[in-house]
């Protein structure tokens, strides 16, 4: 089952993806294209050109699990990323923004302590 934790790392692919691509070629995009292990159960999200239809991938240990969603009217953003780069980290909570329409660009943060782990 697919489930959204802050202690999973978060990954955007920013290049455009056909939503008619499935398991194995969403796997090939995170292998090929972002340079990061399918296998790891890290998520890797992906957006279509119009960025109304989101995927996430996930490898559960066992198998993959994919979870697809389209807007009916209303677009993802796509947060800030160096130019190029073919994927981007996302935070836990920068996701949850994201699937709920929420504008990336306009909230901000209070600092806070985050515990670092050696």
């Amino acid at each position: 089952m697919l489930h959204l934790s802050a202690h999973q790392r978060y990954f955007l692919y920013t290049g455009a993806t056909d939503m008619r691509r499935h398991f194995d070629s969403l796997s090939g995009l995170v292998t090929s294209g972002m340079q990061q292990n399918v296998l790891s159960g890290d998520i890797f999200i992906f957006l279509n050109k119009r960025r109304n239809q989101i995927k996430l991938l996930l490898f559960e240990g066992d198998g993959f699990s994919i979870y697809h969603k389209r807007l009916e009217r209303g677009t993802y953003e796509l947060p800030h990323n160096d130019q190029g780069a073919m994927s981007c980290s996302l935070s836990h909570q920068q996701l949850l923004l994201m699937l709920e329409g929420i504008a990336l660009r306009s909230v901000k943060k209070r600092p806070r302590y985050a515990h670092v782990v050696p």
